[in-house]
């Protein structure tokens, strides 16, 4: 996309006031991790993303360099999980750590979230030991959003902090 084409996109797409940016950042946050992860949804994951979207972690380094590449990447583990895949039945869920998200205003054009979230694992059970969720890891993130006439688009993702549950 040009420079010029960019600037009409954006001033196309006047960013709400707080309120209601904070709300859509936070409904597109939840589109995003549960296509990503108990939704396996890739479909889904491909609306929430921009085209030039990237993904940086803290343990994989560059993890995706465009939304077609991160969405192949979520599509290849979700056929994994699928009955005959390698990870067949694997189950996990992302939970936000109430009151850690911030959402700063970035000029009129986009917005910058920030927050911390963990992670869980199903546990099928078995020997007396029934099925249940558990607490595996967690980690910060800081997301780079771009306000589009659709609403937010996820255009850079930096997760990191990664490390041992906490409650």
């Amino acid at each position: 996309m040009t420079a010029a084409l960019l600037v009409a996109a954006v001033q196309a797409a006047a960013l709400p006031p707080a309120p209601e940016l904070e709300r859509a950042i936070a409904t597109a946050d939840a589109r995003l991790f549960h296509a990503g992860f108990e939704g396996c949804a890739p479909d889904m994951l491909a609306e929430v993303l921009a085209p030039g979207f990237a993904m940086y972690h803290d343990r994989n380094g560059k993890v995706a360099g465009s939304r077609d590449a991160f969405v192949a990447i979520i599509a290849e583990q979700c056929e994994a999980r699928a009955p005959g895949g390698v990870n067949e039945g694997y189950r996990n869920r992302r939970e936000l750590v109430p009151g850690s998200r911030v959402v700063r205003r970035l000029g009129d054009w986009g917005a910058l979230e920030e927050a911390s979230h963990i992670f869980y694992e199903w546990r099928a059970g078995g020997e007396g030991e029934p099925a249940h969720w558990e607490l595996v890891g967690g980690a910060r993130y800081m997301h780079l959003w771009q306000w589009t006439p659709a609403g937010p688009r996820l255009l850079t993702s930096y997760s990191y902090d990664h490390g041992a549950a906490w409650e």
